[in-house]
């Protein structure tokens, strides 16, 4: 759910706005200083601050300030009176999101803060859409009429619905991701994010990064914020690719988020709790790596809730005509 920090000195003006944000459907968290304020955004998973711009000690604007250096994404709204209005624009070059004046129309502040959150999700999606543009499939649907396929349609249509974890094993080509989309899109999920992530494409001392984001300043390289694959696809799906290869010591941490629901980035001690629907494939015979020790069997549990077999196109021949049809028309 979306969580709201609120700032403000006034104990009644602070209820006022938790009660609200409450009314809007959002939890609320707050604070009476900017400093307890930066201890709060610290510990806890923050979407949106609404902070007043007068404050004892340090002010809405260092704290803004102070909150730039830690998260470019999180849009700040302040709040100020009619005689510090020069003041608020001031906030707003330095990257406030917008300013309410005080008294404020409840109207008005509902439509500032539902416009600001509903920018930054605008802004995550387009990044991560941007860095898949040049990725994207080459199709995104299943081909095939032959018996073994019309089994796959089946046993897609049986388990898309739920949320239950599916592990897709065959050969390589076979269309594991394309059988992954098809349950998110058959899904009441679809209307989220999709996010792929080819765990055998990227170095095993990055993928903690990818999937679960990190700080700015975590490690060597680490210039500015990054968000995890897990939390970019909250309340959609999650195709980690080639799961097999993922190392050892990535698996337990793997495990720790399916069974608990919450990540914590790399770099940071906050809990960020999301509601992931994770999909899985591999070409590997996982049985046989978890004999081998190179794979949990309590993960392999895990994601292997509903299994999806797809037989490779040497055991389907009738498939190819529509295939090679297919790839006409496309081309």
């Amino acid at each position: 759910m979306t969580r709201v920090l609120v700032v403000d000195d006034e104990r009644k003006m602070r209820r006022v706005l938790q009660i609200l944000l409450e009314q809007m459907g959002f939890e609320s968290v707050a604070a009476e200083t900017a400093e307890e304020a930066l201890e709060r955004f610290d510990s806890e998973k923050i979407d949106l601050v609404l902070t007043d711009l007068k404050l004892p000690g340090m002010s809405g604007v260092d704290l803004l300030a102070r909150i730039r250096t830690q998260d470019s994404d999180v849009p700040v709204i302040v709040l100020t009176a009619h005689g510090t209005v020069q003041t608020a624009v001031a906030a707003m070059k330095s990257g406030a999101f917008d300013y309410i004046l005080k008294p404020f129309d409840i109207e008005a502040i509902e439509l500032v803060i539902r416009r600001a959150l509903e920018m930054q999700r605008y802004r995550t999606e387009n990044r991560f859409l941007k860095e898949q543009a040049d990725d994207a499939p080459a199709f995104e649907q299943l081909v095939g009429t032959s018996p073994a396929m019309q089994a796959i349609y089946a046993l897609i249509r049986q388990v898309a619905l739920a949320k239950t974890a599916v592990l897709i094993t065959g050969e390589t080509g076979t269309g594991k991701e394309l059988v992954a989309r098809a349950l998110h899109n058959l899904s009441p999920r679809r209307d989220k994010l999709f996010v792929p992530l080819n765990c055998a494409a990227i170095p095993p001392d990055l993928l903690e990064s990818e999937l679960f984001g990190h700080q700015r300043g975590a490690f060597t390289g680490a210039h500015a914020e990054r968000t995890g694959k897990f939390e970019l696809a909250d309340g959609g799906t999650l195709f980690l690719d080639e799961i097999g290869d993922m190392a050892y010591p990535l698996q337990a941490k793997m495990l720790r988020v399916l069974q608990e629901g919450a990540v914590e980035r790399v770099g940071s001690n906050k809990t960020i709790h999301v509601d992931v629907r994770v999909l899985s494939s591999t070409n590997r015979d996982l049985a046989g790596s978890i004999r081998n020790g190179t794979f949990r069997e309590d993960l392999y549990y895990r994601l292997n809730v509903f299994h999806i077999q797809l037989p490779p196109l040497r055991e389907r021949r009738e498939d190819i005509a529509p295939l090679a049809q297919f790839f006409l028309r496309k081309f």
